[in-house]
């Protein structure tokens, strides 16, 4: 295929076309030129009044239900709604069944998805089966190819298997990943504990029970002189104790959801199940300073924690549903419309340059020879998402039918190039 992009604003800190805008010809997978192209043989051209490209994206967490739970979602529709959504490298949380927790399940994610239009890396757990009692064959799935090690949606409880795990990862140079969450706190709460939750006549959960383990797990880390990473933040106290992290030079980074960014407990009042979430929605000033911090620097990276569900999971009492929304397809466009003043580079920090640097993944760059691994996306475009255009299996999104600002132009990728219309 003979690919023409008109006029893109190169957001590319290692490319020599950074901050200019430039015609790119793509044949075969790769970029044959860069500059001013007259091209009328061309199969297609991309063309968009505030198109930029970049680096491909990366999702750090997310859940692909598969093995397992295939009634949820797939390999196969993750990797296209990651497509979609602008990501060409996802890295899944080992939430299946089985657990992917050997190098048999590594084995699996990677086998299954290798032909698919995102790259899938596996995150393999830190425990057997999640349970939280002894450590995985962590050796064993990092040189199979896991990246990352985390219990995904449960958050590892013991301080003692917790710095095992953060000193054996020095030796294969990964990163751990915790969802910080003291389960011993209230682990009845479905709603942040404050006057919205009293109002609802549903239980809380304090904000102590997240500020609690990341500052236990910030001490670990800095033990084991090791390398964290915290996902999730949700509290302005959570910011505060990543900053000072930072300044002590700790080894420790962070990412928050889009929807902690765009949403409070306020919003609440209707009993949206697709706003059963954990964290759970903090308060007006909670969400005032994750987007601070996220202008700021002190957030590194923005993860979808993308978490589908049928619809008999969400279409029950709010009690009884079960946590989490899908995200990946609106990621970007929720965090551009609700941060103010996020510029193309910024935002490309954020979901490609970071979360490389973070995991290890290698960065492509824009430039002449290269093969394609890159990110087509318009800030200025405003747009509806709708359940018939989400390509994730699942629906469970509080965002369908809200207009965004910030579109996903395509997807560049070696197994396929995916243009949104």
């Amino acid at each position: 295929m003979k690919l023409l992009i008109k006029q893109a604003l190169v957001v590319d800190p290692q490319s020599a076309f950074n901050g200019k805008k430039v015609d790119i010809l793509i044949q075969n997978g790769i970029i044959s030129k860069i500059g001013t192209v007259n091209d009328s043989s061309v199969d297609q051209t991309i063309t968009s009044p505030g198109l930029c490209i970049s680096p491909g994206w990366v999702d750090s967490f997310a859940h692909f239900a598969d093995p397992g739970f295939e009634q949820k979602e797939t390999l196969q529709t993750g990797a296209l709604a990651a497509a979609a959504g602008g990501y060409t490298d996802v890295l899944i949380i080992p939430n299946t069944n089985p657990v992917i927790h050997n190098k048999a399940g590594v084995e699996y994610i990677l086998h299954k998805s290798q032909h698919l239009p995102a790259t899938i890396h596996p995150i393999g757990a830190i425990t057997k089966n999640n349970e939280g009692k002894e450590l995985a064959e962590m050796y064993d799935m990092s040189a199979n190819g896991a990246i990352a090690f985390s219990d995904g949606l449960k958050c590892v409880q013991s301080s003692g298997l917790l710095i095992k795990a953060l000193q054996y990862v020095k030796a294969v140079d990964a990163v751990v990943i915790q969802l910080p969450d003291d389960h011993h706190i209230n682990p009845s709460g479905l709603v942040n504990e404050g006057i919205t939750s009293t109002q609802l006549g549903l239980p809380g959960k304090p904000s102590i029970g997240e500020e609690l383990v990341i500052a236990r797990d910030i001490a670990l880390c800095a033990y084991a002189e090791s390398k964290l990473h915290l996902t999730g933040l949700s509290t302005a106290t959570s910011i505060d104790l990543l900053r000072n992290s930072k300044k002590a030079g700790n080894n420790v980074s962070c990412s928050v959801t889009p929807y902690h960014l765009y949403f409070c407990d306020e919003d609440l009042v209707n009993y949206d199940t697709n706003l059963k979430v954990n964290p759970p929605l903090r308060t007006t000033n909670d969400r005032k300073q994750l987007q601070q911090a996220l202008a700021d620097g002190v957030i590194d990276c923005i993860a979808s924690h993308h978490l589908p569900h049928e619809s008999d999971s969400k279409k029950v009492e709010f009690e009884n549903a079960q946590y989490g929304m899908i995200g990946l397809e609106t990621a970007y466009a929720v965090t551009n419309s609700c941060v103010k003043g996020l510029t193309p580079e910024r935002t490309v920090e954020l979901l490609a340059i970071n979360p490389r640097k973070i995991f290890g993944l290698p960065i492509p760059t824009i430039q002449e020879n290269e093969k394609i691994r890159f990110t087509l996306f318009d800030p200025t475009i405003s747009w509806t998402p709708t359940e018939v255009n989400t390509k994730s299996q699942s629906k469970n999104s509080p965002f369908l039918g809200l207009k965004l600002t910030g579109k996903v132009v395509g997807t560049l990728h070696p197994n396929a190039i995916t243009l949104n219309t």
